[in-house]
């Protein structure tokens, strides 16, 4: 035999141990999961005559898209299955960002991921790039196709290739999943529309009004100025079709088998282009039940834990994030149990919200008691930190305790947004209203990072101690949110202190919609001003460069660590502890506008501040008004 034909037995011989290890890698996961898989799909369709079939062709595309994982995924699959707590740690700092806000297409964001890396960052949330329609978009949420991108960004393509770039990296990839609804313009939604019976019964269809008429009595609306009711009456169907959010999102119906199986076929598709994190979008909503709220319903969990078994057979590299923007007690319920568990992720919403209330108030008491929450639950539970989002500042906040204070909802509502909106006396903060409703007196917030600490105010009245104590304490909110346990990740912009962007009212498709104030387009010029000093840039982003870089050096920071909170004898200052057995980090945060002691007494030893170098004593510190310590010392 040939040397030739050696060398091609070998590598077939090779190739075929391959696909039998792989196979059987397969069937191990799916064997451990099979029978908890299948009793949750037949409960949750009991009385579908047909669920065995639809549960069989679950099983069969399951195996079809692992088959279609490509190699370098596979084993990224193996590599971190084998090491479960890999986002756990202090390594992960992510950014989120609109591709055609930061760089106009994919191929624009490849050309950019240095700059990516130079922010630290290896963990890129894409906000919402499928294909949807101009004008009734919802930001991206509202999908027309769930296996095309938008075309003005490119195409799936591209998407795939940037994913596989960013992994050789280093750098992990978010895609939001829009999992409650579709668009109107959805092939379903279009076939639904042209009266096909099959996909009517993948959203919700009435003749009458008289069982919406019955959902309204319970169920509570979302957006009721801009898009009042759950229900949107269609002229040329004849018929009423529930749309929990806006007119053009029809909300799908998952107690139909065939919406369950096709959304989790798009959910591994999106995986299989290399998607590491799926932002399950608005998963509190995904299950609707006349007489009830439609909201956080038994039903919800039993999909999201299928969901999160399907992908620990099919691609177990790839994380659940849930969107669950509620009160604590219905936030937690979403990560499972040890031995079933939901989401990889969570958003710890109620801490965004709190930090602002703290700011608004120069009151730590409420983010102590938020923080001292965190603190007692499982450590194993790993939240998603952050101070803003694309999404607007929504007051969830704990008013039976705010109570003791004299703080009543409404009227407390009224004076966060009259702070941070600028109509306060003197107030710093520069944002606007969103879904504003006179009635109800329940407003949301807008606005960057910079323009609600102050740079934008001082910056337009040429005050440069004002702008300077604004930066600190743009730095200041950005040490506390990254010494949380956690992922953190930063608002694209706010690295550069990007202020609101006003424009959006000359554009017809924006002007009604004020969250666009925070969505401007990334100033490339502005972020050239990072290596100029005496900017705003110059000493904004390489302070949040030391900040990410030690979070990133020091275990301390992992999320198993220990944390609680201490007294400090100031209402305006909030110090917590982080520790494990060899490190020990107290954070200190003045939410003041004047220099302070934090009248703590941490009698151990001389610490180190991690930002300034200096070393110190835990006790007795003065720290400048809006500023932060991060203190250290090795036991």
């Amino acid at each position: 035999m040939t040397q030739k034909r050696v060398q091609k037995k070998r590598a077939a011989m090779a190739a075929k141990k391959q696909q039998n290890n792989k196979e059987i890698t397969y069937e191990k996961r799916f064997n451990r999961h099979l029978d908890e898989l299948k009793w949750l799909y037949c409960e949750l369709y009991q009385d579908n005559p047909d669920v065995m079939h639809h549960f069989n062709d679950l099983t069969i595309k399951m195996k079809e898209f692992y088959n279609s994982r490509n190699n370098d995924l596979l084993i990224s699959d193996c590599r971190r299955e084998a090491d479960p707590d890999w986002y756990k740690r202090n390594d992960l700092m992510g950014m989120m960002m609109y591709v055609s806000n930061f760089s106009e297409t994919l191929k624009g964001l490849e050309e950019k991921l240095d700059y990516v890396q130079e922010c630290n960052v290896n963990y890129l949330h894409l906000m919402p790039l499928l294909l949807s329609p101009k004008g009734k978009s919802d930001g991206g949420y509202a999908v027309a196709d769930f296996r095309t991108v938008q075309p003005e960004l490119g195409t799936m393509e591209d998407f795939a290739e940037l994913t596989e770039k960013c992994h050789r990296r280093g750098i992990n990839i978010c895609l939001d999943f829009v999992m409650n609804h579709t668009s109107e313009e959805h092939e379903w939604a279009k076939r639904a529309r042209a009266g096909e019976k099959e996909f009517q019964d993948r959203y919700f269809f009435f003749d009458s009004y008289d069982i919406p008429s019955q959902y309204e009595k319970t169920c509570p609306q979302v957006f009721p100025t801009t898009a009042p009711g759950n229900f949107t009456w269609l002229d040329d169907v004849g018929k009423h079709v529930m749309t929990t959010f806006y007119p053009y999102q029809w909300d799908l119906n998952y107690r139909n088998p065939v919406v369950f199986n096709e959304m989790v076929y798009n959910m591994l598709f999106l995986a299989n282009q290399g998607v590491d994190i799926v932002r399950l979008d608005a998963v509190p909503y995904i299950w609707k039940q006349l007489g009830t709220n439609c909201r956080n319903l038994p039903q919800v969990h039993t999909i999201v834990r299928m969901m999160r078994m399907i992908c620990e057979i099919v691609c177990p590299g790839v994380l659940l994030l849930g969107e669950v923007v509620m009160s604590p007690e219905k936030v937690v319920p979403y990560f499972g149990t040890s031995e079933k568990p939901e989401c990889h992720i969570l958003y710890n919403v109620t801490t965004m919200a709190s930090t602002w209330h703290t700011v608004a108030t120069k009151d730590v008491s409420l983010l102590r008691r938020q923080m001292d929450i965190l603190s007692s639950l499982p450590r194993e539970y790993v939240f998603q930190n952050y101070l803003r989002c694309h999404d607007d500042v929504g007051w969830g906040l704990d008013y039976d305790y705010l109570k003791q204070f004299g703080m009543e909802e409404t009227a407390h509502k009224k004076f966060l947004n009259d702070f941070l909106t600028g109509k306060y006396p003197d107030s710093f903060s520069r944002g606007e209203l969103y879904n504003d409703d006179p009635r109800l007196k329940d407003a949301r917030l807008c606005g960057t990072t910079a323009s609600l600490c102050g740079i934008e105010r001082y910056g337009f009245e040429g005050n440069e101690e004002g702008v300077d104590r604004s930066i600190r304490y743009d730095i200041t909110l950005h040490a506390f949110m990254l010494s949380q346990s956690g992922i953190p990740v930063i608002y694209s912009g706010d690295e550069i202190g990007q202020l609101n962007d006003y424009s959006y009212k000359e554009d017809p498709d924006k002007r009604a919609d004020s969250r666009y104030l925070h969505r401007g387009a990334f100033n490339w010029d502005l972020a050239e001003n990072r290596r100029l000093p005496d900017t705003v840039q110059g000493k904004l982003f390489p302070m949040l460069d030391r900040l990410e870089k030690i979070r990133r050096k020091y275990t301390v920071f992992n999320s198993d660590a220990a944390m609680r909170t201490i007294d400090t004898w100031d209402k305006s200052i909030l110090a917590l502890i982080r520790e494990n057995t060899n490190e020990k980090f107290i954070g200190i945060y003045n939410f003041s506008g004047e220099d302070k002691v934090a009248w703590i007494n941490e009698n151990d030893g001389i610490y180190k501040d991690l930002i300034s170098g200096n070393e110190m004593e835990a006790k007795g510190v003065m720290i400048p008004a809006f500023g932060c310590f991060w203190l250290y010392r090795k036991k």
